[in-house]
């Protein structure tokens, strides 16, 4: 049951993350006098369809769109029958959400078409959904802020003297190695490290995660430091960068560090955003880095060199999730652990939707507008022929990508 409210959770999260992206072109779009076709909640065949229209008084309502009026045949085949007004549907396939504009095409004259609008217009127009993202983002951070935000990468930050630590993470020694620095200084299993100080500078750093601990031994690799845990102190010298292991223990953790804001909470919620998109796009870097010198590194003569290559590529990939990973790994894993968490991973892929798309890539919005602004600069015209054979292209190589990190997400899933 845990796994399968986890998969609902995050079916539900991803909707909402696409709506409020799409969203944000529809309102945006309105604003700029361009006309909305339809604006669907998840993908047809469409489930349910309203109509926006006037009544006899003249005033705005919404009406049922009855199944006869939702399709026309054209060409022998179905399509969406066009109406006088704008029509809000609820689909079938929970995988977004979609905002259709007339004239969609750069070269549409047509008086309240999005190829009518100005360059400014349409800037507006396909980065709303951008914007919307990074305050759906912005927002969550805030409201965690307020009720205890999760620590859960290095540096994030929050303002001390607006910060109260609610909860805090413990780690814990699960084994000590035989011999090992940790052993002869005295350190014991199922005792829990407080801290750790750096005894040439007096400098104390408070151990909040595994990782804050393995980041201060890499650090301080040779020297002597000391750990205060929750048995008493000891002085231990680490092991040199390049031996097995610096400190020669295993690590546990429990719990969860949490601090919690009062005024500060959306200064939090605006740095966090700020922060999480960069450690986004250091990521995108990271994996284009990664996979193009592990490819090019099968290419040498160098076994070794090959080996290193195989290896970064393999990392590539375990880094990578679609929605598949997402919704059958992550979002289970993550539910169980409480709302807070669920909330931030929801943030977190708002901001990579964000961020994915101000990419020029043609199938996507920061891709669609670099081909409207070339083609305005070169003083060409982007025809629909050209454009549809450069969207399709590109959006043929994201779904064989998606296709390909699909089947990886299932191989991790029943391996």
């Amino acid at each position: 049951m845990d796994i399968i409210f986890g998969i609902l959770v995050g079916i539900l999260v991803l909707m909402t993350v696409v709506t409020i992206h799409e969203f944000g072109h529809f309102i945006v779009a309105k604003r700029n006098g361009v006309r909305v076709l339809e604006f669907g909640i998840g993908f047809p065949p469409r489930f349910k369809a309203w109509v926006h229209v006037k009544d006899k008084n003249g005033k705005w309502h919404w009406k049922k769109l009855p199944k006869s009026e939702w399709y026309e045949e054209k060409n022998g085949e179905l399509s969406p029958k066009p109406q006088d007004s704008l029509i809000f549907s609820l689909n079938f396939l929970p995988i977004g959400g979609f905002c259709q504009m007339d004239g969609e095409t750069n070269i549409d004259t047509r008086k309240g078409t999005f190829g009518a609008a100005s360059l400014w217009s349409k800037t507006k127009i396909l980065f709303a959904g951008v914007m919307m993202n990074w305050l759906l983002a912005f927002v969550i951070f805030t409201v965690l802020a307020w009720t205890g935000m999760p620590v859960l990468f290095d540096n994030q930050w929050h303002l001390e003297n607006d910060s109260t630590l609610v909860n805090k993470t413990e780690v814990t020694i699960k084994k000590v190695v035989e011999d090992s620095p940790a052993e002869k200084a005295g350190l014991k299993e199922n005792d829990t490290i407080l801290s750790a100080t750096d005894l040439e500078t007096n400098e104390t750093t408070e151990i909040e995660s595994v990782y804050t601990l393995t980041d201060f031994n890499n650090e301080h690799a040779g020297k002597t430091v000391k750990y205060t845990t929750k048995d008493g102190e000891a002085s231990v010298t680490l092991n040199n960068s390049d031996a097995e292991y610096l400190l020669g223990i295993s690590m546990g953790q429990s719990g969860q560090t949490l601090y919690r804001s009062t005024w500060s909470a959306p200064l939090v919620g605006a740095v966090n955003t700020v922060q999480l998109t960069g450690e986004t796009y250091r990521g995108i870097g990271k994996l284009i880095g990664d996979v193009f010198s592990g490819i090019t590194s099968q290419f040498s003569s160098d076994e070794n060199v090959r080996k290193e290559g195989s290896v970064k590529i393999e990392a590539a990939g375990d880094s990578v999730s679609g929605p598949v990973g997402i919704v059958g790994v992550l979002f289970p894993a993550i539910a169980q652990t409480g709302v807070a968490n669920t909330l931030y991973l929801m943030a977190i892929i708002s901001i990579s939707l964000a961020c994915m798309n101000v990419l020029p890539i043609p199938a996507l919005d920061g891709g669609r507008w670099f081909l409207i602004a070339l083609f305005r600069a070169l003083k060409r015209p982007l025809t629909p022929e050209t454009e549809n054979k450069i969207v399709s292209r590109a959006f043929a190589f994201l779904l064989i990508l998606a296709g390909l990190i699909t089947v990886l997400d299932v191989i991790k899933i029943i391996s």
